[in-house]
């Protein structure tokens, strides 16, 4: 079993993926990316390194039982998607809490508001393997339950059940 757990910056991934009750190994993609040097150059605007996604998927091909934890998770071959949600105004307060600079913070929320992850990872493994979670005012050990049971295929796929197009 592969999963990929994703979402935009600041819906809680991280944290969600150290309190999950499942025998996944967690590959965290960023820190692969910055330890194993897969980037292909570094958007000084953005202070940040752009992975290199064929490198990563060639690095990932080889394992299994894993959870893929990474806003960029949902670009590799996986069996299920869990997209974690959030209201943009509670992201970007998040964001802006941990040291993103308003602009990075606000531009996180926008992409947020208009589904850009939820929309990528449908386009690219179908409604069927989708599952999203709200984590809006959640606590992460809640949040980690509704996690595990994607996994464990006792809930439902469920895409475009959030709807933040009012933050727009």
């Amino acid at each position: 079993m592969r999963v990929a757990l994703t979402g935009t910056p600041g819906t809680g991934k991280t944290t969600v993926s150290e309190l999950l009750d499942s025998d996944l190994d967690v590959v965290h993609v960023n820190a692969l990316v910055e330890d194993e040097g897969l980037y292909s150059e570094v958007d000084e605007d953005r202070d940040s390194k752009v992975a290199d996604m064929e490198a990563v998927r060639e690095w990932l091909a080889g394992e299994d039982d894993v959870l893929v934890e990474s806003h960029l998770a949902h670009l590799v071959d996986v069996d299920r998607v869990v997209v974690l949600r959030c209201a943009p105004d509670e992201l970007e307060t998040r964001l802006t809490e941990r040291g993103e600079s308003p602009r990075k913070a606000e531009e996180n929320a926008e992409s947020e508001a208009l589904d850009v992850i939820l929309s990528e990872a449908v386009r690219i493994h179908g409604e069927s393997k989708v599952y999203e979670v709200d984590t809006t005012g959640r606590t992460p050990e809640d949040v980690a339950a509704d996690v595990d049971a994607a996994i464990a295929g006792d809930r439902e796929p469920s895409a475009g059940d959030v709807d933040f197009t009012d933050y727009l």
